[in-house]
């Protein structure tokens, strides 16, 4: 059954009261047209409950603003949503077209900080969200009495005597739903091992960032990413109002599964509205998603906190996962899967039954 405006629907009673199911949700192709952004294909969702996100096909199908009704969910960086080409690869080069939005992928052969490794100059958090996807395909379909509309499609990254990794991507999400999935299966296509790094980089922002807004979820413990973010320990899930000229702090998270092996991190603000509450929330598995990061930037005009599933930890880059040894890799004809879920908590109450 269909869940809107507060009744719930069979495909059948729905459909006789719209000429088409686009007129109360879908997914609709576009195309950017001004700027640095002109040409970058985007797939834009309505679930019908308010909840409404854009994938950025052309930007390795990351996932651009989100809101609910109307409300801002994901940080938006003074960057836009650059083409391709404007991709900076050396060094931090990355973050000069970084988009922020409520998902960016690190990856895939390398992420984190700029570093050498095996002789190779790597760059900040690989090419991966630089990447235009091919095979997109944009649509939705019943199954039974449930619509689901998606996008999905293929990003490779690999170059002649480099590591050859494809990602296949489906987001879709459900018509009455305020809620995405993400189902991600990277293969190593080439003829040697691969390193396998991916960091999904989720940012939320204003107003789910606010004073005294909060993270919540089954940390176990903090420790910080590097030293000058150790006296911040004790504040790391709480958040202040911005301040102009303040730096970033990084936390690692030692995150606690449930019975079924998955993660349920949020964010939540529950001052906001007059006492009303917001939220949202990511649910992954664990097994593939070992690490969790928590980047939290409380500068004027910056003011983005990341919430970031990965299978390494950012600080050092590959280099430093290889001298751990927890560099993870890809085997010729070897794939993986990731399974993540992204929802709104629209009020306290949905906020306290979510982290009961």
């Amino acid at each position: 059954m269909v869940e809107l405006y507060g009744l719930k629907y069979t495909r059948e009673a729905l459909l006789r009261k719209v000429g088409d199911i686009a007129q109360v949700g879908g997914v609709r192709l576009a195309e950017l047209a001004d700027g640095r952004e002109r040409g970058v294909r985007v797939a834009d969702f309505r679930t019908g409950t308010g909840f409404a996100f854009t994938v950025h096909i052309d930007r390795g199908l990351d996932i651009g603003a989100a809101e609910y009704c109307g409300e801002a969910l994901a940080h938006k960086t003074a960057a836009g949503v650059p083409a391709p080409s404007y991709y900076e690869p050396e060094g931090t080069g990355w973050v000069n077209g970084f988009p922020a939005g409520l998902l960016a992928t690190c990856g895939l052969s390398f992420a984190g900080h700029p570093c050498e490794d095996g002789g190779q100059q790597l760059g900040l958090h690989g090419p991966v969200s630089y990447i235009p996807a091919t095979n997109v395909w944009a649509d939705g379909s019943w199954q039974g009495d449930t619509y689901e509309m998606f996008v999905q499609g293929k990003v490779r990254e690999g170059h002649l005597f480099g590591d050859k990794l494809e990602l296949t991507r489906r987001i879709s999400a459900r018509l009455g739903e305020s809620r995405l999935f993400i189902n991600d299966r990277v293969v190593n296509y080439g003829a040697v091992r691969s390193p396998l790094m991916i960091i999904y980089h989720c940012n939320m922002g204003f107003p789910l960032v606010d004073e005294g807004a909060e993270m919540v979820g089954p940390s176990r413990s903090i420790k910080p990413a590097t030293e000058s973010a150790r006296p911040g320990v004790p504040r790391a899930m709480r958040f202040e109002a911005p301040q102009a000229g303040i730096g970033e702090e990084v936390f690692y998270h030692d995150m606690a599964a449930d019975a079924e092996g998955m993660v349920t991190v949020g964010l939540v603000n529950r001052a906001f509205h007059h006492g009303r509450g917001l939220g949202l929330y990511i649910r992954y598995r664990q097994a593939e998603l070992p690490r969790f990061t928590e980047w939290k930037m409380m500068g004027a005009g910056d003011y983005v906190v990341g919430l970031e599933p990965s299978n390494c930890e950012p600080i050092g880059g590959r280099a430093a996962e290889r001298t751990r040894g927890t560099l993870q890799f890809l085997e010729p004809g070897e794939s993986r899967e990731f399974v993540l879920e992204l929802g709104v908590l629209p009020d306290n109450t949905a906020i306290e039954t979510m982290f009961k």
